[in-house]
């Protein structure tokens, strides 16, 4: 087996996985369905989620990558049974990240883009209409986007081009540690306003009755979810990351490290914005207006004016920037990997033809907005992006889910025994051996409920 390049640390490895899991769903979607569900209650039902729901598959997902030291391209085809076809899975994983990244290199040029018009004043003293008509005016510039779309794909392929611990690893590093810095000094900002006591007790105090509103069952879904979608499984973007780990530790115990990192990171959002958004009398259910169109509205209303504004806008859009680049990052990694382990290409190489094809295939997600918006591919006011994120949301996400715990259950696949061998070596937590009828039979029920609920929330009403 050709030698494959390792992370120098593990902390390395921790910072980089959690990179990948920790993206927007965590700082836009979390504080927004947490706000439409009654705050802490939601919070709770969320964290019951991620253990049950999104842990176990994520450590089968380290399994497959480390056990076979290839990415999704290539690690069915090294341990499924002679004769199976569950390689068949490795186009849909493939599919999934080159889909993903058509819509998320846009969002990731929105936030580097806000970064730029935050420090340059152009929210000072704007209300809510002009901040409205700032977010409508660069939608409407194909020009203007496509600009920082393109900064953000040469960017993050720039750090990938210097390699997998120089570039990959010692930037996102960097990324993530000023990404914890910026929120701990926003948070403080924050919890410090007048009138933020109303935001923190909505945040942190449960509401049962709240929830109750907005139906107990909405809410219970909403909270599988977010706490499936958030670490981004099924696509093999994690299994990536365990291809390039030794077998020191167990990956229960990697697994926790990154999903308590992930849930830090959207709590920590959360303490952010609902104590900003209750300071200043602002709904904090406002869906993806609530970054672009309520928070800069926000900011101008924070004591010390325009200078502070500017410096909080920005510090707040440095973070979102952060949050956007550890992912687009750790997705071109895997997608690099995919042309490295099918056709043996150099990293230079994968870079240059992968770098053209992903600007050309972000294209259509940019034009949606403006050139091309008459065309509603969900129904009316729906885009081109709405598409993309349906198609890697409701359908590769969840389906390639289950087709990792199929694969590490059944005797048709990988099997139970060798799963739990992979899983368990090292130190640290082992996977519970009782979990096996959960995650044999009870699991893969819960992800095709996932799955068929998200076309009835989608076509159903």
């Amino acid at each position: 087996m050709e030698k494959r390049e390792t992370f120098s640390s593990r902390l390395g490895f921790i910072l980089i996985s959690a990179g990948c899991a920790v993206g927007l769903g965590n700082v836009w979607r979390f504080p927004y369905i947490t706000g439409q569900y009654g705050g802490a209650a939601f919070v709770l039902l969320y964290l019951v989620f991620l253990v049950i729901l999104g842990m176990p598959i994520m450590v089968m997902e380290f399994a497959v990558g480390r056990a076979s030291r290839k990415s999704a391209a290539r690690s069915f085809h090294v341990l499924e049974p002679k004769g199976t076809k569950w390689h068949f899975a490795s186009y849909a994983a493939m599919a999934g990240n080159y889909l993903l990244m058509m819509f998320y290199t846009t969002v990731g040029g929105w936030m580097v883009a806000y970064l730029f018009k935050c420090a340059r004043g152009e929210f000072n003293g704007a209300d809510e209409t002009k901040v409205n008509a700032i977010f409508s005016g660069m939608l409407s510039q194909p020009s203007y986007m496509t600009f920082w779309m393109v900064l953000t794909v040469l960017l993050s392929f720039f750090i990938c081009s210097l390699g997998l611990q120089k570039g990959v690893e010692r930037i996102t590093k960097v990324m993530m540690a000023f990404l914890f810095l910026i929120m701990l000094v926003l948070c403080v900002r924050s919890v410090t306003l007048d009138g933020a006591m109303e935001g923190l007790k909505f945040y942190l105090v449960p509401d049962f009755g709240k929830m109750a509103e907005n139906g107990v069952g909405n809410a219970v879904f909403a909270a599988m979810g977010q706490a499936f979608f958030t670490l981004s499984l099924g696509i093999g973007a994690m299994a990536i990351f365990g291809s390039h780990i030794g077998r020191e530790h167990t990956l229960t115990g990697e697994t926790i490290h990154i999903c308590t990192l992930d849930t830090l990171v959207a709590l920590l959002s959360g303490l952010i914005i609902f104590p900003a958004c209750f300071a200043s009398g602002v709904n904090p259910g406002e869906g993806v207006g609530l970054i672009f169109k309520t928070l800069p509205h926000v900011f101008n209303q924070m004591p010390g004016g325009p200078v502070w504004a500017s410096i909080w806008g920005g510090l707040f859009f440095l973070f979102m920037s952060f949050a956007a680049l550890s992912t687009i990052i750790a997705v071109f990694e895997n997608i690099l990997s995919f042309a490295m382990d099918l056709w043996g290409w150099s990293r230079k190489k994968s870079i240059l033809v992968n770098g053209m094809l992903i600007l050309l295939l972000s294209m259509p997600c940019v034009l949606g907005f403006n050139l091309w918006s008459g065309f509603a591919p969900l129904g009316s006011g729906t885009t081109i992006q709405d598409l993309e994120d349906f198609i890697v949301s409701n359908n590769l996400l969840p389906l390639g889910s289950l087709v990792y715990l199929l694969f590490c259950t059944s005797r048709y696949g990988w099997g139970w025994k060798n799963f739990l061998k992979e899983a368990d070596a090292g130190e640290g937590p082992k996977f519970p051996k009782w979990s096996r009828v959960y995650v044999t039979f009870i699991l893969p029920l819960v992800v095709l409920f996932i799955f068929i609920m998200g076309y009835v929330q989608k076509f159903g009403g």
